[in-house]
């Protein structure tokens, strides 16, 4: 109603318009009530978009509190986001996840599987999905936006050379997890934010055990990203307890790490006791 009553009074009073044209302008009655029925339906058009850009901004707040609510992917302080391996076996690896996620905080499991088909992607969700999620772990699907509805999966994250953000989005409904990778790119990020992500992805800072890297990313993105946008990042790329400082120092919401939990030398559980550690520290300073 607010909205209504700033657009009505914007109005200028037909009356007015009426006496400044037959004053003032020379203009006929019927040339006058033209020009304020043009200007009146051109201020109704706006006010039209200004309530679908508000409803669309809406719609986008109440999914990220939804997100926030369920203790994932949202405005988190500085949490471990893991990232399985790309080959696992999924029944000797629900144990080791579960030692992982009972050592110490994490906001997320994202299982990302390479080179194989549908029913291998189900089984291992069917195992592992109800490791994480009976921890109030988000249960993220590395590019398969596809299947997390079937699955009961929590969301997806997907890459620029993957399925395009508003696709996944589409796929998954307005209440899943959508993270995007952004690489080091300020356009792709904010292009993300425009297409729903709930996170952003920033990567990678150090070589990495997973996948070739080509240009590593300085931290001062996390930096500028977080002191502008409300939108949680995520740092990945070869990420260890020992090096993670400057990220989190940076603003990285979430670390995503594969082999500084996985290869540790004391096992998993270890591996996120030192990243918890690590992060603390920080925060402690």
């Amino acid at each position: 109603m607010t909205e209504k009553r700033a657009f009505i009074s914007s109005l200028i009073p037909f009356s007015l318009i009426l006496i400044f044209a037959l004053g003032f302008g020379g203009v006929s009655p019927a040339a006058a009530q033209e020009d304020y029925a043009s200007r009146r339906v051109a201020a109704q058009e706006q006010f039209e978009r200004a309530e679908a850009m508000r409803a669309t901004l809406e719609a986008k707040a109440e999914r990220q509190r939804s997100v926030r609510d369920y203790e994932s992917v949202a405005t988190a302080y500085r949490r471990v986001y893991l990232i399985t391996p790309p080959k696992l076996d999924p029944a000797s690896f629900a144990d080791q996840l579960a030692a992982a996620l009972d050592a110490g905080d994490v906001a997320a499991v994202q299982i990302r599987l390479k080179d194989v088909d549908d029913d291998t992607w189900r089984r291992a969700i069917d195992v592992l999905r109800p490791v994480a999620q009976s921890r109030d772990v988000a249960f993220l699907l590395n590019d398969r936006a596809d299947l997390v509805r079937e699955t009961g999966s929590d969301g997806a994250h997907v890459g620029q050379e993957d399925m395009p953000a508003p696709q996944a989005r589409k796929l998954m409904g307005p209440d899943a997890i959508l993270g995007v990778t952004c690489k080091g790119s300020r356009d792709l990020a904010m292009q993300a934010g425009e297409d729903g992500a709930d996170y952003v992805a920033f990567g990678a800072f150090f070589p990495s055990g997973t996948k070739e890297v080509t240009r590593f990313i300085d931290p001062e993105i996390l930096q500028w990203w977080s002191e502008l946008m409300e939108l949680p990042c995520c740092a990945i790329g070869g990420i260890t307890a020992d090096n993670c400082v400057p990220l989190v120092r940076a603003g990285a919401d979430f670390l995503a790490v594969v082999g500084a939990v996985w290869n540790h030398a004391g096992g998993p559980a270890a591996g996120v006791r030192e990243l918890n550690a690590a992060i603390a520290a920080v925060r402690s300073i």
